[in-house]
C-alpha cells in the first residue's frame, strides 16, 4: 500500500476531487429538479400532480447505470439520426445529467415530504394576509421545510457520492475508475481497493457526522 501511495497518491487525490466536483454539480441540479417536481406534486393541479408522479416513478424505476448509458451513448446517437453528426456529450456532462436526474427524483420526494410536514395553517395564514400562493410558498413554507430537510439532503448527498462510482462505466475519471487503472497497472488489487475504500469511507463518514451534528442542532433549536 505504501508503494502505491508513493506513486499514485496525487492521481488518487485528483480523482477524488473529480468525484466531489461531479457530486456537487449533480446535487445542485438535483435540488432544482427536485424542487420543481415537488411543487408539482403538492400543487392543486391534477395535471401537475401527474407530471411530477410520472417523472419520479419513471426515473426511480430505471437503474442509474442504464440512465448513464442512455445519456452518454443514446442521446448522441439520437442527434446523429436527426442529422447532427458532431454532437457528443463529454463524460462529465453526461455523468452530471444522469446523476442529477436520478438524484432529482429522490430529492423531489424529500422536498415533497418536507413541504407536507409544515402545518397547512401556515399556508392559510399567508393567504389570509393577502400573499399569493407562490409568495407564501417561497417566504413562509419553504424556509421552514428546508430546515427539516437538511439532514435528508445531506444523506442524499452521501448516496449520490457513492453513486458516482457507477459512472466509471462511461470513462469519467472518478475515484473508482482510477482504482481500476491502478489495479491494472500494479496487479495489486487488494491494496488498491483497500485504499480506494478508505478514501470513500473517510469522506462519507465525515459527511455522516456532519449530518448528525446538524440534526442535533436543529432539534435543539426547535426545543427552544
Amino acid at each position: 500500500m505504501v508503494s502505491i501511495l508513493q506513486v499514485y497518491s496525487v492521481m488518487l487525490l485528483r480523482s477524488l476531487g473529480y468525484t466531489l466536483v461531479l457530486c456537487l454539480w449533480a446535487l445542485l441540479f438535483a435540488m432544482i429538479i427536485g424542487l420543481i417536481f415537488a411543487l408539482c406534486n403538492v400543487s392543486n393541479s391534477k395535471i401537475l400532480n401527474v407530471i411530477g408522479s410520472i417523472y419520479v416513478d419513471a426515473v426511480r424505476g430505471v437503474p442509474l447505470i442504464v440512465l448513464a448509458y442512455f445519456i452518454y451513448f443514446g442521446v448522441p446517437q439520437a442527434f446523429r439520426l436527426a442529422g447532427v453528426n458532431n454532437f457528443r456529450l463529454p463524460a462529465l456532462q453526461a455523468g452530471t445529467i444522469a446523476l442529477a436526474m436520478n438524484c432529482g427524483a429522490y430529492m423531489a420526494e424529500i422536498f415533497r415530504a418536507g413541504i407536507e410536514s409544515i402545518d397547512i395553517g401556515q399556508m392559510e395564514a399567508g393567504r389570509s394576509l393577502g400573499l399569493s400562493y407562490a409568495t407564501t410558498m417561497r417566504r413562509v413554507i419553504l424556509p421552514q421545510a428546508f430546515r427539516v430537510m437538511i439532514p435528508s439532503i445531506i444523506n442524499q448527498f452521501i448516496i449520490t457520492l457513492k453513486d458516482t462510482s457507477i459512472l466509471s462505466v462511461i470513462g469519467y475519471p472518478e475515484l473508482t475508475n482510477m482504482g481500476k487503472t491502478i489495479s491494472g497497472n500494479t496487479f495489486k488489487s487488494l491494496q488498491t481497493w483497500a485504499i480506494v475504500g478508505l478514501m470513500y469511507m473517510i469522506v462519507i463518514v465525515s459527511l455522516s457526522k456532519a449530518a448528525k451534528a446538524i440534526e442535533r442542532r436543529l432539534k435543539r433549536n426547535v426545543e427552544r
